[in-house]
């Protein structure tokens, strides 16, 4: 089964807002939707639990939910966070992806 992985950092930023918004026990979703300036985009959220058709992917104790028409999009995906002067926030590394946009938030297959 090909998975959803999280670095370290990425990981450590879910737990953390998890905690402080009070759902330890939610899990990340993960989604590819239409739009932006390459055709595709992520979004990311949280909830409770996953939907009965989802695929769970879980990495350094963080719950990953992928919906069944986005995981062939994101499969073999590297969630990863960065604090840096230009900007903080999460990336995502595609092996699906043939193209990005250079905001890196919108790509192609």
């Amino acid at each position: 089964m090909t998975m959803i992985t999280l670095t370290d950092n990425a990981a450590e930023k879910v737990k953390g807002i998890l905690e402080r918004e009070g759902k330890a026990a939610y899990g990340l979703r993960l989604k590819v939707v239409g739009g932006g300036c390459s055709g595709l985009s992520y979004s990311m959220d949280f909830e409770e639990m996953a939907a009965p058709t989802d695929k769970v992917y879980e990495d350094h104790g963080v719950k990953v939910f992928v919906d069944p028409q986005s995981d062939p999009y994101v499969s073999g995906a590297l969630v990863d966070y960065t604090d840096a002067l230009t900007g903080a926030g999460f990336t995502i590394k595609n092996p699906q992806a043939k193209g990005t946009c250079g905001c890196g938030h919108s790509f192609t297959v």
